[in-house]
């Protein structure tokens, strides 16, 4: 309430008490001042009633669809309604999406800048990057995206600086722990398909790691560059035709808007894969090693609040995941002829039947 506001409550008060002031012995003046408190609080609850509500926009740039990002927006919502965001109430919520065209994400992104979002969240390092071009005022919070400080798009992880913050992904870091993955569940594997696509901006990076932990795996990598949709079709024939033993998946904004292809092609090709995240698995994909996106999408939720409450963006230090999945989807490995070791299910934190 501001101080003119408070000031007319107080005169309320005052000439409601004066209207009932008199002779009074010290029962009567212990019954004023303990009218004085109730009308003091009825005048405060009435004023602070007729004060307008704030309602937050919060925008959101997807990395894909709505379909596939539907799993990762859920827990977000969730974790807003726990700290106390009603949408429609205190809340709007506004979705931008590129549907697998990532050249979109500047448009997109621009659309949101003109909406005044309170906070802008973003997923996937693509839109990270636009972000960072595009959104300089408005409060953004990356709910994972490519190594963020590496890239330029943070000052540091401890001290961000600007207007972004949020959570980094160390998706190619674990690269190497899919490889040794794939090879315990099929023991003479010496080559794997590694499917990526430029339009992620950390793809080259991504490719060079990659290769690197396979030569200490003693592992042959395929690399398999997809600039659009039609050329995943090809590269699953070109992964079939080299005798490719299975397959990896990089992330992806536009391997996500075509998840269900992607599936198909895989099953179709018989070709043992593992994916960057959840989702794939549980729309029927064969296993996958990476970041929790789930807590990082409450986590995400947690920042903006922080930031709805006026805590800037520069000083809210960059997560990293501290949350791992490995999850395998059993119906897909029968599907594929594929039998999965007692030990790696053991270790397993999620197995899907």
């Amino acid at each position: 309430m501001d101080e003119e506001s408070w000031l007319r409550v107080l005169k309320s008060c005052s000439d409601n008490l004066k209207s009932k002031s008199g002779p009074a012995d010290e029962n009567l003046k212990l019954g004023g001042l303990v009218a004085l408190a109730v009308t003091f609080a009825l005048c405060v609850a009435v004023a602070d009633a007729q004060q307008p509500k704030k309602v937050a926009r919060i925008c959101y740039l997807g990395a894909s669809n709505a379909s596939t990002e539907a799993i990762f927006v859920k827990p977000f919502r969730e974790r807003l309604r726990e700290i106390g965001y009603v949408e429609e109430q205190n809340l709007t919520i506004e979705y931008r999406f590129p549907e697998g065209k990532v050249d979109r994400l500047p448009v997109l992104a621009a659309e949101l800048v003109r909406l005044n979002c309170d906070v802008i969240v973003t997923t996937g390092a693509e839109a990270a990057a636009v972000a960072k071009k595009v959104i300089k005022t408005i409060p953004v919070v990356m709910a994972f995206g490519a190594d963020a400080e590496r890239r330029g798009i943070i000052a540091s992880l401890a001290h961000p600086g600007g207007n972004i913050t949020g959570l980094t992904s160390i998706n190619t870091e674990l690269n190497g722990k899919r490889l040794e993955l794939l090879k315990e569940i099929i023991p003479k594997l010496s080559q794997v398909g590694y499917l990526w696509s430029p339009t992620n901006p950390d793809a080259d990076y991504a490719v060079k790691e990659t290769e690197t932990v396979a030569r200490y795996l003693r592992l042959g990598i395929q690399s398999l560059e997809v600039r659009e949709p039609d050329d995943i079709e090809r590269a699953f024939q070109a992964a079939t035709k080299k005798r490719a033993g299975a397959l990896m998946l990089e992330g992806s904004g536009l391997f996500a808007a075509q998840q269900t292809r992607i599936l198909e092609l895989a099953a179709k090709s018989r070709l043992p894969a593992i994916y960057p995240n959840t989702r794939y698995v549980e729309a029927g994909g064969l296993m996958t090693y990476g970041e929790d996106r789930s807590e990082m999408f409450r986590r995400a939720a947690e920042i903006v609040d922080q930031i709805l409450k006026g805590t800037k963006p520069a000083d809210i230090p960059v997560d990293r995941p501290k949350k791992f999945d490995f999850v395998i989807n059993l119906k897909a490995a029968k599907q594929i002829g594929l039998t999965i070791p007692p030990e790696v299910l053991a270790r397993a934190s999620r197995i899907i039947k």
